[in-house]
């Protein structure tokens, strides 16, 4: 077991100058804290913002860059839309070193809710980066916050259909950047300018196997076929406008189509067990169901951390950044974030991206908070490596005050 201890050392930065061990109040029902963690490998700093969703002036939500296929470092996120605090979130396409000339996209491998507009869908389980899920854990995984103010962990599955005169498909993917072997997949004005050639390269079971050579597109505008190539293209897509991807069996069904044929495309993500849809979700994986750790989850390799935990009521929610200076780069393990979690009071707890090795250098692992009557956020955890990794997506912290 873990034992969470408030040490006296200075906050990280010296953002603020009052007693931030204790909590400080960044804005009504939030505040920011940081504590000490004595383990068997070594002493963690954790970084917490405290969110009382009960408050009416405080809110959460997605940050992102305004598309998919974007990075940005949390505090242009949270600065950019006036966020008071905010974590980085899911992990993401970070690199193509296994598809030489194939450009990595940045986009995040779990579904993504903004605003309560599905941005995007999850990539097949053997696509994801990041370290091992626990069992029984797949990419749909998500937490978010519904329109009831309360969060929650759940599943979100894409529904999706392709309506011609002739046929009906299903949808395998929606801004994705891998796409299930012998499917078809949307991308939508979401998604930004990178090439869509990622979306057809490894398998559902590897991702590092090589691109699909049986790929095709269509570009959908006002119902109708307006554009067909046989290789994924680059570049905006129009609002609007929907481009679907192919690959193998997918691709042999966009081919039927001809330039003028009517096309109708519809998604959705559809929750596993919330019947109140979310306002806001993005992925991970979760390490504390009901108070009690998930099997499985590593005892040993220790990393500079994110994650997030929330009460048995969803009222409150626990957002946590590891320190990455060099006296707390030892970080913990998956195992020992539950049970920091849970010793904070969470009854469910969500891992998401940070570290994968205590000897990484860089970390996204990052989070914010903005002083009262201050104009911008300040980093509050030292990320490895002395500077923030641009991130896709993480979660927002915003006051009406």
């Amino acid at each position: 077991m873990v034992g969470a201890a408030l040490l006296g050392a200075a906050p990280a930065g010296g953002a603020v100058a009052d007693d931030t061990r204790a909590g400080s109040r960044i804005a009504p029902g939030v505040e920011y804290r940081y504590f000490d963690i004595p383990t068997p490998h070594g002493t963690a700093r954790a970084h917490v913002l405290d969110v009382d969703l009960r408050d009416p002036h405080t809110s959460v939500g997605l940050l992102y860059p305004g598309k998919v296929a974007a990075r940005a470092p949390v505090s242009a996120l949270a600065d950019g839309v006036g966020a008071v605090g905010g974590i980085n979130g899911d992990f993401f396409n970070i690199s193509e070193t296994q598809h030489p000339g194939v450009e990595a996209t940045g986009a995040s491998v779990g579904p993504a809710i903004a605003n309560g507009r599905a941005l995007k869908a999850a990539v097949p389980d053997g696509q994801r980066f990041g370290p091992a899920m626990p069992p029984g854990v797949t990419t749909e995984a998500v937490i978010g916050v519904g329109y009831d103010r309360r969060a929650r962990l759940d599943n979100l599955a894409l529904d999706g259909k392709i309506r011609t005169p002739e046929s009906r498909l299903p949808l395998g993917g929606l801004n994705q950047y891998a796409l299930p072997v012998g499917s078809v997949g949307a991308f939508t004005h979401d998604w930004g300018s990178v090439s869509r050639v990622r979306a057809t390269c490894g398998t559902d079971t590897s991702r590092g196997a090589p691109c699909s050579t049986d790929t095709h597109e269509v570009t959908i505008r006002d119902g109708r076929v307006v554009a067909a190539a046989d290789t994924p293209g680059s570049g905006p897509i129009e609002p609007g406008s929907t481009v679907l991807v192919g690959r193998e069996a997918g691709a042999q069904e966009l081919r039927k189509l001809s330039e003028g044929d009517r096309v109708r495309v519809s998604h959705r993500l559809v929750a596993a067990r919330s019947h109140v849809p979310f306002r806001f979700a993005l992925g991970g994986y979760p390490v504390l169901r009901g108070g009690v750790p998930l099997p499985g989850l590593d005892p040993t390799t220790s990393a500079v951390r994110t994650a997030a935990g929330m009460s048995a009521d969803g009222r409150r929610l626990f957002l946590l950044s590891l320190d990455g200076s060099p006296e707390f780069r030892t970080g913990l393990t998956i195992a020992e974030v539950a049970d920091t979690l849970r010793e904070m009071g969470a009854q469910d707890g969500f891992s998401l991206d940070g570290g994968g090795s205590s000897t990484l250098v860089s970390s996204t692992s990052t989070l914010v908070a903005r002083a009262p009557g201050a104009d911008a956020v300040t980093v509050r955890n030292n990320p490895s490596g002395g500077a923030e990794r641009p991130v896709p997506n993480g979660i927002g912290v915003f006051s009406r005050s």
